[in-house]
């Protein structure tokens, strides 16, 4: 069944520069039909050049520029504005940094299209999630937040830290 419903994946960006074109290649190799918006928080690095250069040579890719490093909250939440504006159906969040794997969106696409599900999560704790590189004390955190979400709000959702998600 073909998938008429357009997805905006929105990455912010803040120095950058050696990692983009690297996750974006790797996303498109993943999800060629996706849209990406460049959320860029004025890099020194020169990231946001390179973000409208790629958007002027990709139509599936847009470039946006915040006058600084405005956060990771804020720049999901302008893109998301931006996303809805622009008539897209699915909105992701995905980092710049490789921590969340783009071979892993079309599953998480494919789990938003069933029923009348809103949120998909990438999740790092459950059965084939995994983390790369971290040292334990961050693993320790990681879990020890989740665990305190979990009981305090009692929600049964294994990461609500994650940031890999997809929105409908």
């Amino acid at each position: 069944m073909a998938d008429t419903l357009r997805t905006l994946v929105i990455i912010p960006t803040y120095n950058e520069l050696e990692n983009l074109p690297i996750i974006l290649g790797r996303l498109f190799e993943a999800a060629p039909e996706v849209n990406v918006l460049i959320m860029d928080d004025n890099s020194p690095d020169g990231t946001g050049q390179l973000a409208d250069d790629i958007a002027a040579s990709d139509q599936r890719v847009s470039a946006q520029h915040r006058t600084g490093k405005l956060g990771l909250g804020s720049a999901y939440l302008q893109g998301f504005e931006w996303g809805l504006e622009q008539g897209f159906d699915r909105l992701v969040e995905m980092d710049a940094d490789g921590s969340h794997p783009p071979s892993a969106l079309p599953a998480l696409i494919e789990a938003s299209r069933r029923g009348d599900t809103g949120l998909v999560i990438g999740s790092r704790w459950v059965k084939g999630g995994s983390v790369v590189n971290w040292p334990k004390r961050r693993e320790i955190l990681s879990r020890g937040a989740n665990l305190y979400a979990r009981l305090m709000l009692g929600i049964k959702v294994k990461d609500a830290t994650a940031g890999f998600r997809v929105y409908r």
